[in-house]
């Protein structure tokens, strides 16, 4: 999330986020350290709130695993219908952006079983209805990579992973760290959650002190730094034909930063798109037909 209205998107001026400035700035004041725990866990958690969303599941016609994960859960649904003769269909995995659901991912899933492929929807911890209350794109990579990993171990052919937002970040980062998926698709990707630490501290007026000690935090507990998730380094690595796909008027993160995923990814393919924003793209027809012929195509005309 990387545009100048990206903090205004997630930190409006509700009541709450009124509170939550003036009280993580007097922290920041007065015992620095907890200002900086506190800055933290707000960072951390995902915006809008989950219970907001927990009746907008996929619906009566997915099934829902609950697997353990961490110190959360992930949410992993199928579509029923495909449970006895879909076995053999190669897999889709497709994962939501911050502060999202799995049930956003439906137009797109729909649009895949019906060429003959199986999609799953994963719902990441601390969103939708999975468990926990805070996370961040670090174990969103984490979750990507454990989930591709049990569906391999299940016997499942992966054939991509296509995620949304911060979850395209999260997705590039394990891409180039050996996820076992033929393709990978990134939806609005953002090009550095680092760059998104400056907006955090400046919608809640926290000082570059207060935001660099908050970087560290991170990365110390995550043990990633957070220059890793960026195309410059991220892209580099990855092997999988990629499709990147960004909309000129996305106003949370910048069609630039689609444009430095395919500057950095080997033969990376760019669909730009004008007009629909930042979540519009994951339920327009055009979108959802590149993606699947994207997705159905051989690899000998990738």
């Amino acid at each position: 999330m990387t545009s100048t209205s990206a903090p205004t998107t997630y930190y409006g001026a509700s009541r709450l986020m009124r509170a939550m400035r003036f009280g993580l700035g007097a922290s920041q004041r007065l015992w620095p350290a907890l200002g900086v725990r506190a800055a933290y866990r707000v960072f951390g958690t995902p915006l809008p709130p989950k219970w907001l969303y927990r009746g907008q599941h996929p619906g009566a016609d997915w099934r829902r695993e609950r697997w353990s994960f961490e110190d959360a859960s992930v949410g992993i649904y199928h579509l029923a219908a495909q449970d006895s003769g879909a076995e053999s269909a190669p897999v889709v995995l497709l994962v939501h952006g911050w502060g999202g659901h799995a049930g956003q991912m439906l137009p797109l899933a729909q649009a895949l079983a019906a060429a003959g492929l199986r999609p799953v929807l994963l719902e990441l911890p601390a969103h939708g209805r999975s468990e926990g209350t805070a996370t961040n794109g670090a174990q969103f990579a984490r979750a990507i990579d454990y989930v591709t990993a049990r569906l391999a171990a299940d016997g499942r052919a992966l054939r991509a992973v296509v995620a949304h937002s911060l979850g395209a970040n999260a997705l590039a980062y394990a891409a180039g760290r050996g996820l076992p998926a033929d393709r990978i698709v990134l939806l609005a990707p953002p090009a550095s959650p680092r760059e998104y630490t400056r907006y955090f501290a400046h919608a809640f007026g926290l000082s570059e002190q207060t935001r660099a000690a908050m970087q560290r935090m991170f990365e110390a507990r995550e043990g990633v730094l957070m220059p890793q998730f960026e195309p410059a380094l991220a892209g580099p690595r990855i092997a999988q034909p990629t499709l990147i796909v960004h909309d000129r008027d996305d106003r949370v993160n910048r069609f630039a930063d689609g444009e430095a995923y395919r500057d950095a990814i080997a033969r990376a393919q760019l669909v730009a798109t004008q007009g629909w924003g930042h979540r519009r793209i994951l339920k327009e027809q055009a979108v959802l037909a590149q993606v699947t012929q994207f997705l159905v195509q051989s690899p000998a005309v990738m």
